[in-house]
């Protein structure tokens, strides 16, 4: 796993870039619970979010957006005709669209609804281990609610499959935080444990990949490795001046507005896994 620090540094640094100076509107159809982190950090680092999900706004609004960022935490059957008719309006005029499947193996409703997603042509589908491996076999099994009880390593073959399969990028949240096209694994081996105490942290950086995606959607695989890795730096940058989750969090946000080239190009750590 050979670091390669003078390839990504530059590309985290040139897809943070593009985001803050051109500013591009990302609708997020998201959990109640994550609204606020979402919302935050989407504007910290330059994105402009948009928390529209009525479904009767949708043609009027959605093509006008530079991405749409899908998240299913808190389902509903009222909110799932809008999340579909989003993102079949995306994918038919060809902008770039993406899925947090959250807890999809969790219930047959939950599992169905992504699985109807996923038909939709997501540019990316981003996970924890759980999350993606019940998306590739399509099935529901135990799990701990919205957390993985796998690790991400684990979810690696899983996750080529249901890349393969769906046409999109796939990126798999944990320790290591994977992404593939089917072909290509690379791994971002940014962020601090304590990320995991904060709720929303992954719903947010899903929301953030969709920005990065935005402004470089003909390599999505590279904006969405380059995501994970902004993100995780401002989790470590965060992290040695917090006290505990809440503090963290606040210095998360304050770090993603502050980042700058020097910090990304001595911090960004991906690696190719195959």
């Amino acid at each position: 796993m050979e670091k390669e620090p003078n390839e990504w540094g530059p590309k985290a640094w040139a897809h943070l870039s593009a985001v803050r100076a051109q500013s591009p509107l990302i609708q997020c159809i998201t959990n109640y619970v994550s609204m606020d982190l979402v919302a935050n950090t989407l504007l910290s680092t330059g994105a402009s979010p948009a928390m529209l999900h009525t479904i009767e706004e949708i043609p009027d609004f959605t093509p006008h957006v530079h991405a749409l960022y899908v998240n299913v935490g808190t389902l509903s059957a009222n909110w799932l005709p809008s999340m579909k008719a989003a993102a079949q309006l995306a994918s038919q005029l060809g902008k770039p669209w993406v899925l947090d499947p959250v807890a999809a193996g969790a219930s047959g409703f939950r599992l169905n609804a992504c699985l109807e997603l996923v038909q939709l042509k997501p540019t990316v589908i981003r996970g924890n281990a759980s999350e993606i491996t019940a998306l590739s076999q399509a099935s529901v099994g135990p799990t701990k609610g919205v957390d993985s009880s796998h690790e991400s390593m684990d979810a690696m073959e899983a996750a080529k499959c249901l890349a393969e399969a769906s046409g999109g990028i796939v990126a798999v949240s944990g320790a290591v935080d994977i992404v593939t096209d089917g072909r290509r694994v690379v791994g971002a081996h940014n962020g601090v444990p304590m990320m995991q105490k904060i709720t929303a942290t992954g719903c947010s950086v899903t929301a953030l990949i969709a920005a990065f995606v935005a402004v470089d959607p003909s390599h999505a695989f590279e904006a969405t490795a380059s995501a994970l890795s902004v993100y995780g730096i401002a989790g470590e940058m965060g992290m040695s001046m917090a006290k505990g989750p809440a503090s963290l969090r606040m210095h998360m946000i304050d770090c993603l507005h502050g980042l700058d080239q020097a910090a990304l190009l001595s911090r960004t750590n991906i690696t190719a896994l195959s």
